[in-house]
């Protein structure tokens, strides 16, 4: 594959991108290496061009972590469950546990993925769609493991097990939705109002409105007149630590309550007695990490896709561009979209 392909470059701190060449690297023994038709967009993305947070450790950087497209070659340890070359494949290519690594960003033609995070795009989904998963797929299931809930977790109607998530319109948040009705929890989640018909459709049990000034107490009403136990909850969006521990105050009885935040944690942040409160994180460790992506993908991403539980949400907006582009769709998701993943085709 020896040869050279553009890249939307992040010179140094502070941006903007810059397109440039760069040369298109072989895959290691547990890397594919991806043809990129679609990028989707994320928060962190302009946080890292703008400000170099999360940190970037080396510069120039190559950005982004979502992307779907070709299957251009595997690396000679790549098991027989990833794709194969020539094929459609959803593929998570962040340099973030790469070191760094520039030939690892999703914002280029060309970009390494550690095979734990690649599948196939199944055929009916179009490379845009297929874009929107990786990112927010890992943040939504990594929220469940890190409060001690297996993704095998199967509750049935009779454990009467019920889960907050606030902040559902978001692009994590719909995938915090899908997959807790895949664990078997009944679903409350948050949103703005126009947003509450789409979240249903996606599993939600019932959606309420943020704004409403007596939220807490129209939850915490649903809660008890449908007997329901809610003692877990993930706080998806920033400021919403204080109104899920005022609901489950009321609502979590005498078991000890966990909440996943993925929002970076104040250290003073709100608490709550027997709560626990944990920060949204992957293992450390790579070994267990590279464990748990692979069960993100292989196992829950790719059996949802083949059965059709799981969708890709939420809608997409299209930018163009190319990675010309790149910079003004960054800035259009800086000013804010609302239950919308933008999606720029490379």
């Amino acid at each position: 594959m020896a040869g050279r392909h553009h890249a939307a470059i992040l010179p140094q701190k502070g941006g903007p991108l810059s397109v440039g060449e760069r040369a298109t690297p072989e895959p290691g023994p547990n890397e594919v290496l991806i043809e990129v038709k679609a990028v989707a967009l994320n928060p962190v993305d302009y946080h890292q061009r703008d400000f170099g947070m999360p940190p970037v450790p080396i510069y120039p950087a190559v950005l982004g972590s979502d992307t779907a497209g070709i299957v251009a070659k595997v690396g000679s340890k790549v098991v027989s469950t990833a794709p194969e070359p020539g094929s459609r494949a959803i593929a998570f290519a962040s340099s973030f546990y790469q070191n760094g690594s520039a030939d690892h960003g999703a914002f280029q033609k060309y970009t390494l993925a550690q095979s734990e995070g690649v599948i196939a795009l199944p055929d009916a989904l179009s490379f845009e769609e297929g874009a929107v998963f990786p990112l927010a797929v890992m943040t939504a299931l990594t929220a469940w493991t890190s409060i001690g809930i297996p993704l095998d977790t199967r509750y049935t109607p009779q454990d009467k097990q019920a889960v907050l998530i606030w902040g559902g319109a978001s692009s994590v948040g719909t995938f915090a939705i899908q997959s807790a009705r895949s664990l078997g929890f009944t679903v409350y989640a948050t949103a703005s109002r126009r947003h509450h018909e789409y979240l249903e459709t996606l599993g939600a049990h019932a959606v309420f409105d943020y704004k409403a000034s007596d939220v807490v107490a129209q939850i915490v009403d649903a809660v008890k007149k449908d007997g329901i136990k809610l003692h877990t909850a993930h706080c998806v969006v920033e400021g919403s630590l204080q109104p899920t521990l005022d609901v489950l105050k009321e609502t979590k009885g005498d078991a000890v309550a966990k909440v996943a935040h993925s929002p970076v944690l104040p250290p003073d942040h709100p608490t709550l007695d027997n709560t626990e409160i944990t920060f949204n994180f992957p293992p450390m460790d790579p070994v267990a990490r590279d464990k748990h992506m692979y069960q993100c993908f292989h196992g829950w991403l790719q059996g949802g896709l083949k059965s059709g539980s799981v969708v890709p949400s939420p809608s997409v907006q299209v930018e163009g561009g190319g990675l010309e582009g790149l910079n003004a769709a960054l800035d259009t998701l800086k000013v804010g979209v609302s239950g919308r993943k933008i999606v720029v085709p490379i």
